[in-house]
């Protein structure tokens, strides 16, 4: 899976839990990775709608739009990418052999097949979902850690 659907997932999750205006710094220390990478996927989620932004010293990320009907789909189409593909293709479409003619169109076909199913899925998991199963694990951690 590409990382920045994930920067993208965390950055959208963390906003959503936090409804105030973050810094990329800020964002980049909670997903622990480099704030260029950070402001590089959050202007695709701006352009998509997905985010607002302020600019200046005091500026940052808020979540835009105020409700759960945000979908994991949405952040997928907002990073224009495909989760399920490769560039490389193994074999020859040229040979006489069944299995080195073939394979890159199989291999394809199955990524078409994968893709779809995939994001189908991400269209029925919201934002709000994520930090909910967020919410429960860090629960269900601090019960685990009350325990002991």
């Amino acid at each position: 899976m590409p990382s920045e659907f994930i920067i993208a997932v965390h950055a959208m999750a963390y906003l959503r839990k936090h409804p105030r205006l973050i810094s990329s710094e800020e964002l980049a220390e909670n997903i622990c990775v480099n704030p260029v990478r950070v402001r590089k996927v959050m202007a695709k989620l701006k352009a998509y709608g997905l985010i607002d932004t302020k600019q200046g010293l005091s500026g940052g990320y808020s979540f835009s739009i105020q409700n759960e009907t945000v979908t994991l789909s949405q952040i997928y189409d907002a990073l224009q990418m495909r989760i399920f593909h490769s560039n490389w293709r193994s074999g020859n479409a040229h040979l006489k052999c069944i299995v080195s003619s073939g394979m890159a169109q199989v291999m394809d076909d199955l990524y078409e097949t994968m893709e779809a199913t995939c994001y189908e899925k991400l269209k029925a998991i919201s934002i709000c979902d994520v930090v909910k199963e967020l919410e429960q694990l860090y629960a269900l951690k601090e019960n685990t850690n009350e325990r002991r």
